[in-house]
């Protein structure tokens, strides 16, 4: 007999004594958890995302302030007809380029643009002399003669570092690049200033795009009116399933004062951790609510159940906690193991989502499995007791009848079967990070990823890789063998067909060297003397009347060189392909040169891989554990290896055709699915649980397996269908309402893994028991008030 069966049977009666008293403590509580929810706020921090014990990341923190970091808001100014070298989009280009420099955060000294004062054009002089000025500056003379114009144009046409890298191939486009300071970002505020000038610039015959991790966080936040409204809507639809499903007001309010209580909880916990409520996470948050309203019906429906056989409201309410609180906690337990578990992985944003969403969870056993039959024992006994269920019944019937039979059951499970190997299939094309250009978080009609499609069409690409090239002695990056190893990575990297073009160290000296010879472009070549090296790199920074001309390719110590790589795209594939080649680069020359070492990796590529890497690491241990440690809790639960193997089968066949849907929908494993794929398990299993209890239930009551598969079938089964309905409902409506392409998608993954369990609690479990019959659902007696397993000997007899 499980030890937790005697301890509900031991605290049953003290609960059931004092119901009053007990429901003033609960009360007490949840005025005071209402009253930490102003405190909370909803914003995202960047740093959330970062798993700070990966190498990358340690190294993107080094870097960032010197080299950049990976919040680069970038601005493409196209022109529709002819080129940008006319006055009027010079101007526009400025104008622009001011407002990026004066956005909130920005690093100064890391603008880049072809008007900005940092982007110079150098040459050289009659006397030798090395000199510099901007390409463009309007304060000296605001509008240029077609003569000046065209020189202009030359200009850059003779600047690798701005041709192709700031004014794009075919001249109809120029880019403007700011990077954020991270310690000082304010997406909201940034957002709203970008946006502002924007639409203050807009012209005809112009097109302005924005692109960049600021400008996504920032559009994400414009969505928050509608989430909220979502949220309401949604709220009220359920609302209105179970007045149409229950017609009975204990049907109604209490399963909806599940979700209200549950979400007052829980936000009152995330206020008194001091967590902020990201955006992106708000669908965790939804659904452990709404699965306090599960739990409610679950409740309510199996009250109405005994108090038609009781006809007495205390002994009902007494009658489902005994039933219900065992298998109920147990499903809890499963949905806050799969949240708590996300913990183990290193991305911050998912361990604050661990830690407030499993305390949230497991408070559902108090304010839900314990709350509602205590409040269903005080209040006035309903006068309309028998609750009619039409056509669900009858097909519930038919489905019991089905998996009751040996022939049924055997066929249903051939079905499981092939599911595994297709789900299986399926597996395989699901990608480590995103599967497809752009943000997933947007609609690829959005504002954002036109903006990144138009911007990566007419330049090398907007999302780039920091390599690092460290020597041990200070000044070092001026031996010509140090410059020759960072042009062969250049070379190398080149190969790979995805990848835009490069910026680096030996460009900046090969063009000085070609300067100093007249242009010569023989010299378009690292020199073999070190001190001429350095007096290239001294040439060009005295040019500059801009201190730090240099801070974009070396540190001021001249240790470090950051070798920029361009892509077009941050796809898991594209990113693990360039991360390789980097890493079989280094394994094979890296070592060549004494003293200089290769560093992987910076940007919004680099810290992308650092946190693909962290996700791959979290679904790995996660997935297992959270599949393993509910197998365990229900083995000990109902003290049975038979009941955690029957669990782990449902689990997996739920889990593995949710992995298929998801390479057929080519959803990726990310930071946002990660944490939906773990609770989607704990949340779906409930169902099993309830099916597989009932089962064992109804064995004291009938005679046969067959008769108690179809009772549990026709009423827990009822229920399974109208929880799990509500539930799904009510989260595809996300599909269809929600501007976020990743809330819609994250709506349909919960449906698919909500539909899967349910079929999984109505099939797959009672097919497997009729096959089966396994001991601790088939040898069962009642002892003391409580289900117990026969031993061996009785169960022979």
């Amino acid at each position: 007999m499980s030890r937790f069966t005697h301890f509900l049977k031991d605290i049953d009666d003290h609960l059931f004594a004092y119901p009053k008293l007990i429901l003033s403590v609960l009360l007490a509580i949840t005025v005071f958890f209402a009253a930490q929810i102003p405190a909370v706020q909803m914003y995202s921090d960047f740093s959330d995302l970062l798993p700070q014990e990966h190498p990358y990341i340690q190294l993107h923190n080094e870097i960032r302030d010197n080299f950049g970091g990976a919040n680069v808001v970038v601005v493409g100014i196209e022109v529709e007809e002819g080129t940008i070298f006319d006055n009027r989009t010079l101007a526009l280009i400025h104008r622009l380029t001011q407002d990026v420099d004066n956005l909130p955060g920005i690093n100064h000294n890391l603008v880049t643009s072809l008007t900005h004062r940092t982007t110079r054009k150098v040459w050289l002089s009659e006397e030798g002399s090395v000199l510099s000025e901007p390409y463009y500056d309007p304060t000296k003379k605001p509008t240029l003669t077609e003569l000046e114009l065209e020189e202009l144009k030359t200009a850059v046409l003779a600047n690798p570092r701005v041709y192709g890298l700031m004014v794009s191939p075919d001249l109809k486009s120029a880019l403007i690049k700011g990077q954020l300071n991270e310690g000082a970002l304010d997406y909201q505020k940034t957002f709203e200033q970008i946006q502002e000038f924007r639409d203050r610039e807009q012209m005809e015959g112009v097109k302005i795009h924005v692109t960049g991790q600021p400008m996504l966080v920032g559009w994400v936040y414009t969505y928050i009116p509608q989430i909220v409204q979502i949220f309401l809507f949604t709220i009220l639809f359920m609302f209105v399933l179970l007045v149409v499903y229950f017609r009975r007001l204990y049907g109604v309010l209490i399963p909806m004062m599940g979700i209200a209580v549950s979400a007052i909880w829980g936000v009152g916990i995330l206020s008194l951790l001091g967590f902020n409520l990201d955006p992106l996470t708000l669908v965790i948050p939804f659904l452990i609510s709404a699965r306090a309203m599960s739990h409610g019906i679950q409740l309510v429906e199996r009250y109405y159940g005994e108090l038609s056989l009781e006809g007495d409201s205390h002994k009902a309410a007494r009658n489902t906690f005994d039933s219900l609180f065992r298998p109920g906690s147990l499903g809890v337990v499963s949905d806050a193991v799969g949240l708590l578990l996300i913990s183990l992985g290193s991305i911050p944003i998912n361990t604050k989502l661990s830690y407030y969403a499993s305390l949230w969870a497991i408070c559902v056993i108090i304010n839900v499995l314990l709350l509602v039959p205590l409040l269903l024992s005080v209040l006035p006994q309903p006068k309309k007791i028998e609750i009619k269920h039409g056509g669900i019944q009858k097909m519930l019937s038919r489905v019991g009848f089905l998996v009751s039979a040996r022939s049924g059951a055997i066929g249903i499970l051939a079905i499981v079967a092939v599911c595994f190997v297709v789900g299986g299939y399926g597996s395989s094309f699901v990608q480590i990070g995103e599967s497809e250009p752009g943000s997933p978080l947007l609609y690829p009609d959005h504002d954002y990823n036109l903006s990144s499609k138009a911007i990566n069409t007419s330049f090398p690409g907007s999302e780039e890789l920091y390599i690092v090239a460290r020597t041990e002695e200070k000044g070092g990056l001026k031996k010509p063998e140090v410059i020759k190893s960072l042009e062969d990575l250049q070379a190398h990297m080149l190969n790979d067909p995805e990848m835009g073009g490069a910026k680096g160290l030996p460009d900046l000296v090969k063009q000085m060297n070609r300067l100093l010879h007249n242009n010569d472009p023989r010299y378009n070549q690292v020199p073999h003397d070190e001190y001429y090296v350095g007096g290239l790199m001294f040439a060009y920074m005295a040019s500059s009347p801009i201190p730090g001309a240099l801070k974009e390719f070396v540190n001021p110590e001249e240790t470090d060189a950051n070798m920029i790589f361009y892509y077009k795209d941050h796809q898991g594939g594209t990113i693990r392909r360039a991360i390789h080649m980097v890493k079989d680069w280094i394994a094979e020359k890296g070592d060549a040169v004494d003293g200089l070492s290769f560093h992987l990796a910076g940007g919004i590529v680099g810290v992308t891989a650092a946190i693909n890497e962290a996700v791959f690491e979290t679904n790995r241990l996660v997935i297992p554990m959270v599949l393993g440690l509910i197998f365990l809790f229900v083995m000990f639960f109902y003290g049975s290896l038979h009941a955690g193997w029957l669990m782990f089968l449902s689990m997996s066949f739920a889990t593995i055709l949710s992995y298929g849907y998801m390479g057929a929908m080519k959803i990726g494993i990310n930071v946002n699915t990660v944490p939906i794929i773990a609770v989607g398990i704990g949340v779906g299993i409930d169902y099993s649980i309830y099916i597989m209890d009932r089962i064992r239930e109804e064995m004291l009551r009938c005679r046969t397996l067959e008769e108690a598969v179809i009772r549990a079938i026709s009423t827990t089964g009822l229920a399974v269908c109208v929880t799990a309905g509500a539930l799904i409902l009510g989260v595809v409506m996300w599909v269809f309402l929600s501007d976020l392409r990743f809330q819609a998608d994250a709506a349909l993954l919960l449906v698919m893994m909500l539909v899967f369990n349910m079929v999984a609690a109505l099939f797959v479990v009672p097919s497997w028991i009729t096959l089966f019959k396994p001991r601790f659902i088939t040898d069962i007696q009642m002892v003391d008030g409580v289900i117990a397993e026969k031993s061996a000997m009785e169960a022979a007899e």
